[in-house]
């Protein structure tokens, strides 16, 4: 073996894996690129295998998977079919190298420049500003060892406020025209930018926001429900994904 991508405790599926291979678990950032390959399955007929690891093991944190992903996140896809295997860390760079090597008509991308700057707007805002509010409630509200209100509060108002963002954008507020999708001209279309962003938010009542949280983000719930509704999204979520006992 000519490079240092793979040792003797990586697992034997991971390092003995063609073509595309996902290492993931079915959390949200899991599943932004599991439903992103199931989009592209639909699309391509694409095929993949994959690996489910137990986080909460601190699987991640060894030396096989650091040696792919030093940041030890997942998930963590790994093109087999370049030379030396190539690895793609952060969800985000996942689904555009995807996007890049894997969707050739550009079906959940864009060929136009400027409505492609406005998926890239749309996925970064939610990668660099949704998730970790949303993820910071999550640790103080069912991890951490102290319960610290101000901690709660102020994740929790940001996650709102970034709700609302979006509401913005969906409701066409200040355009006067409704969106159905994050980018796109018009009302938009189903796009990278929704596959990166959906999967946490569709977890808002787990993150443990209340229905009359929720109330003043009408257009950001049919977007939850009208991406529910796909079949691959359905699958990108689903028992094929589950961690096996």
């Amino acid at each position: 073996m000519s490079h240092s991508l793979f040792e003797d405790s990586t697992p034997d599926e991971v390092k003995n894996a063609k073509g595309l291979h996902l290492i993931t678990q079915s959390t949200p950032n899991g599943q932004k690129v599991q439903i992103m390959l199931e989009e592209l399955k639909d699309l391509y007929g694409l095929s993949w295998t994959k690996t489910i690891i137990n986080i909460m093991t601190n699987e991640q944190k060894k030396d096989w998977f650091l040696r792919l992903d030093p940041n030890g996140r997942i998930p963590i896809l790994v093109d087999n079919t370049q030379s030396p295997p190539f690895p793609v860390m952060e969800t985000s760079a996942e689904l555009l190298y995807l996007l890049k090597f894997a969707d050739k008509n550009d079906v959940l991308g864009f060929t136009d420049e400027l409505e492609r700057s406005e998926a890239l707007q749309w996925l970064f805002f939610w990668h660099g500003s949704g998730a970790p509010y949303q993820g910071q409630v999550n640790h103080f509200t069912k991890a951490a060892k102290e319960k610290l209100p101000y901690a709660i509060e102020r994740f929790k108002n940001e996650t709102l406020r970034v709700y609302g963002v979006l509401e913005i954008r969906l409701s066409g507020k200040y355009t006067g025209e409704p969106r159905e999708y994050l980018a796109g001209k018009g009302k938009g279309k189903y796009s990278v930018a929704d596959i990166g962003t959906w999967p946490w938010i569709k977890s808002w009542s787990f993150t443990g926001f209340t229905d009359e949280e929720m109330k003043p983000f009408p257009h950001l719930l049919k977007w939850i429900d009208r991406i529910a509704q796909r079949p691959a999204v359905k699958r990108g979520i689903g028992e094929e994904y589950a961690l096996k006992q």
